[in-house]
């Protein structure tokens, strides 16, 4: 099964640069009372790995997920940390 990978800042933000294969998905979107549209079709135990600048966003999303039903969810923190974890081996230079 594939990890998914979400951005949780603003879409300005993830425009100067993102993890490799992240989605955006911003606050307002998680904080709607709906389930995100990018979630819809996503089988509930995909591993979901979240992030964003320093981690506080990207939990309060997680947090939301919870409470549809996933449970597979790491908070990754920021870009960073998440290709650390990732192994990746190319770290992506933000867009200026």
């Amino acid at each position: 099964m594939n990890m998914m990978i979400v951005d949780t800042r603003e879409p300005y933000e993830y425009e100067r640069g993102h993890v490799e294969g992240a989605i955006n998905v911003s606050p307002a979107e998680f904080l709607s009372g709906a389930l995100p549209v990018a979630f819809e079709g996503v089988p509930k135990d995909t591993p979901i790995m979240m992030y964003c600048q320093t981690g506080h966003r990207a939990n309060m999303c997680s947090m939301v997920l919870y409470k549809f039903g996933y449970a597979d969810i790491t908070n990754g923190t920021n870009a960073a940390r998440v290709r650390q974890l990732l192994g990746y081996q190319d770290v992506v230079t933000p867009v200026v």
